[in-house]
């Protein structure tokens, strides 16, 4: 039924995989149709109670592809294969179309929504997994926005939203990545567990939250969620997503994604990290997620 993501119905969860193992389940145009489809799915269906989210293979969501120069999104945001503004500003603000919006259907279905992260958990692919109610990731993930140096611009807005000011400025200027556990700990996400304990975790969670009547989670997600619009979540989005879009066509992230068409992702990513040293550049361990830990797409007894 989907071309990029994995239906499974576990007792009542209902646990969507990214599905692009292959290539780190990075995001391309058919994958945010499938992911709010199947929030819906699961949304409709009254044998379900909570959605857990998470990524086959060695990540959870690498961001956005942009191999090939980005090409793949020319029918939202071009005109002969050339960046079309005005395109590209009525995709990103329509409440159907746009990226965020389709993130969004994480936060807007009333069942409560847990992100299961493991691996690298970048870009695009945070913001999807922060638009999830509870975040819980291993604690060599790594999770950061590399586009905060070339080509993009906080669109969801719940980097801004989860931290304090203090984090929130430090790490919107510098893009620096962060383990799992230190994501935790500056309360960007909820808890980190080793790996072996992740998907231990995450059922766990999942069959208590399972117990609560329905209205009962409805209502109580609905009230935080009403907060935090209130504070102009949705303003924040609006503003990242236009910027978004600009800072994808100015003329450095041209060359950049130039760079990234003719020579190769991994090049262009080089250029861009290498002189923080971290992300696929970091000369360490540590700080880089281990390739050993894999999840199999699946419900959560397959994985």
């Amino acid at each position: 039924m989907y071309q990029t993501i994995h239906y499974a119905i576990e007792d009542a969860t209902a646990v969507v995989t990214l599905d692009r193992p292959d290539d780190l389940n990075t995001i391309v145009p058919p994958m945010l149709d499938e992911i709010e489809d199947a929030v819906r799915r699961a949304t409709s269906d009254d044998k379900v109670k909570v959605i857990l989210l998470q990524g086959a293979g060695r990540s959870f969501c690498g961001g956005f592809n942009f191999s090939g120069g980005f090409h793949q999104w020319d029918k939202a945001i071009a005109s002969d294969s050339q960046w079309d503004a005005g395109k590209d500003m009525v995709m990103v603000t329509h409440h159907q179309l746009g990226w965020v919006p389709r993130f969004m259907s994480l936060w807007r279905s009333p069942k409560p929504v847990i992100a299961q992260v493991h691996g690298w958990c970048v870009g695009g692919g945070s913001e999807m997994a922060l638009c999830a109610d509870i975040v819980i990731a291993s604690e060599d993930a790594r999770i950061g926005t590399p586009y905060s140096r070339m080509w993009g611009c906080h669109h969801a807005g719940m980097w801004v939203h989860r931290l304090g000011l203090a984090k929130a400025k430090e790490l919107a200027l510098t893009g620096r990545s962060l383990s799992g556990k230190e994501a935790a700990e500056i309360s960007l996400i909820n808890k980190a567990v080793p790996f072996d304990q992740l998907q231990k975790e995450t059922r766990a969670l999942a069959a208590q939250l399972s117990t609560i009547p329905m209205s009962q989670l409805a209502a109580m997600k609905l009230i935080v969620n009403q907060a935090y619009e209130n504070m102009g979540l949705h303003s924040t989005q609006l503003l990242g997503s236009v910027m978004d879009a600009m800072l994808r066509n100015t003329p450095e992230a041209l060359a950049w994604i130039k760079t990234a068409k003719e020579q190769g992702v991994a090049a262009a990513v080089a250029e861009r990290d290498g002189p923080f040293g971290d992300y696929s550049q970091s000369p360490d361990a540590d700080g880089k997620p281990n390739r050993e830990n894999v999840i199999r797409a699946g419900s959560l007894a397959e994985a």
